[in-house]
């Protein structure tokens, strides 16, 4: 593959559709390793269909950051056609690629915005810089972040803590220093979800959320962070799958001509690449077949189509559409010439090369760190009050312990406490009903965040009723919430005052490690004489 670019007037009309399409694909290099083989395909296949069918890209999940770096070389090869390479790494490279930087969610930003906003700003600046660095080194060019949707609803089981804030100034603050950051280099970045998806309380992963907002309110707060991002001359927007009643009762916006061209081409002056959200989501998978939708997609203005069932059906879908007369050809080479801008930044672009060596640098960790000691916050009373003579638990509360890969036996969270006598107890929210026989002084330790397909914000009925019971016993002497502050709102309404408590937004081991030496009141040298004895520096 060369960076230089070939002629798109020259493609035929399925090979211009083509590049139209993103599909997903493992970034793991070997087929046993595929995760997801509902959602990627083989190598062969892959190799497939970007020879014969001339796509536009790849998003990619899966894989360390040194394997991405082979992988996104050998895509590369398969296409005749330089491609976008995209990953929705909202929380830096890391956060899908292990050994790359691993920020802490947005919120945490925000949290540090509500008492600085200049370092908070600052912060998401060397946030966007260090992703898009790191994104480049290892062959992403396509960043799906930053979000800025305005989280105003604690029961938002899918934006959550990706968000920055409930503050839409504040969104508009960080979310446009992270644009400016990374534009330090020549990687693209998306605003997402048009036209904001933080007050739903469903998830449109799984369902079509609705949204009844008039338009004074919507234009005074969900488009605010939309149109600063827009200033900020963002690349891309990325669509939300909602139904916005007070603008089209009809379709969702990923399907709305009225959202996607009059509101944001033409009335917002978006003029860059406009992205669905993935299109096998249940949130617009179930409102029609999968062609109608492709064609749905295209009618409303979308310039990329991301993650369709399959990408042979969906360019026959486009295509029989022009020569049906429901589309042109004119309005395909719109969105050509909106993609052929984006890789002209991407491939003609002489400040590329950036070594892999470069990513998770001594500087950039110590970025993340600033941000996870600033935004921590914990109880006026720090006195862990246990007895030391009696035998200690060690609780840790996780989603589910098939799908917990911030916890391994060398965690923080496991060996602090071990090392301070607790033994341990690692349940999951379908096990939860044990915690209740034991009788041991408690470390409790939860963590729980929203995320997509998890289908609500934080603690169910359920497990709220299991730790209600288990406060009750009053044997919880110490409590750490990683996550979600909503979590932690309502354990404070449980807790007494002189139970101490520590949150974090962050759940990796540096933010375990932070908690646990904030808790324990342990000093940096006795942190890391814990950290050597066990052969495995965390800090």
């Amino acid at each position: 593959m060369t960076n230089l670019l070939p002629d798109w007037t020259q493609f035929t009309l399925r090979e211009k559709i083509g590049q139209m399409i993103v599909v997903r694909a493992s970034g793991y290099l070997f087929d046993h390793q595929i995760a997801y083989p509902i959602w990627e395909a083989s190598n062969s296949q892959l190799s497939h269909w970007l020879e014969m069918l001339n796509l536009g890209g790849v998003i990619l999940l899966g894989g360390s950051a040194g394997e991405l770096f082979l992988r996104s070389q050998q895509l590369q090869q398969w296409s005749k056609t330089p491609l976008f390479i995209a990953a929705d790494i909202e929380e830096g490279v890391g956060q899908r690629f292990s050994g790359a930087s691993y920020f802490p969610p947005p919120m945490a930003l925000g949290e540090i915005a509500k008492s600085d906003l200049p370092l908070a700003t600052k912060y998401a600046y060397q946030m966007g810089e260090i992703t898009a660095k790191e994104a480049l080194a290892i062959g992403i060019n396509w960043i799906l972040t930053p979000i800025v949707d305005v989280n105003n609803n604690p029961d938002n089981p899918v934006i959550n803590i990706r968000s920055f804030s409930d503050n839409p100034e504040v969104v508009s603050e960080l979310s446009t220093a992270f644009i400016k950051g990374a534009k330090n280099y020549p990687a693209l970045t998306t605003a997402k979800h048009f036209p904001g998806h933080g007050d739903t309380s469903n998830d449109s992963h799984l369902d079509l959320p609705v949204i009844n907002h008039n338009n004074e309110r919507l234009e005074n707060l969900e488009l605010v962070p939309f149109h600063a991002a827009i200033k900020a001359k963002v690349d891309s927007i990325m669509t939300a799958h909602l139904l916005i009643s007070a603008w089209d009762k009809h379709h969702p916006a990923t399907l709305s001509k009225v959202i996607l061209t009059d509101k944001l081409r033409q009335k917002l002056g978006f003029d860059g690449l406009i992205v669905t959200d993935a299109l096998i989501m249940g949130g617009v998978a179930k409102f029609a077949n999968s062609e109608e939708i492709i064609v749905k997609a295209v009618e409303a203005g979308a310039d990329i189509l991301l993650m369709p069932d399959d990408p042979e059906t969906a360019i026959n879908a486009v295509y029989n559409a022009v020569e049906s007369g429901r589309l042109t050809v004119a309005r395909i080479d719109e969105s050509l010439k909106k993609i052929w801008k984006a890789k002209e930044k991407l491939f003609n672009n002489s400040n590329q090369n950036i070594s892999i060596y470069q990513i998770s640098q001594k500087e950039d960790r110590e970025t993340i760190k600033n941000i996870l000691d600033n935004s921590l916050k914990y109880s006026d009373n720090l006195s862990l009050k246990i007895t030391s003579d009696t035998e200690k638990r060690n609780l840790i509360v996780v989603d589910d312990i098939l799908n917990a890969s911030f916890l391994h036996r060398q965690m923080p969270a496991f060996t602090i406490p071990n090392l301070l006598d607790y033994n341990l107890q690692l349940v999951d929210e379908n096990t939860l009903s044990y915690v209740l026989e034991d009788n041991r002084e408690t470390l409790l330790q939860i963590f729980v965040r929203g995320n997509p397909f998890r289908g609500n914000a934080g603690l169910n009925e359920t497990s709220a009723s299991y730790y209600h019971k288990l406060l009750k016993k009053s044997i919880v002497k110490g409590l750490i919430i990683y996550g979600s502050p909503y979590v932690l709102d309502w354990f404070q309404t449980e807790i007494n005052l002189d139970v101490p408590w520590v949150f974090s937004y962050a759940q990796t081991a540096e933010s375990q490690a932070i908690a646990c030496q904030k808790l324990f009141n342990l000093s940096a040298s006795q942190l890391t004489e814990m950290s050597q004895s066990l052969g495995d520096v965390f800090i």
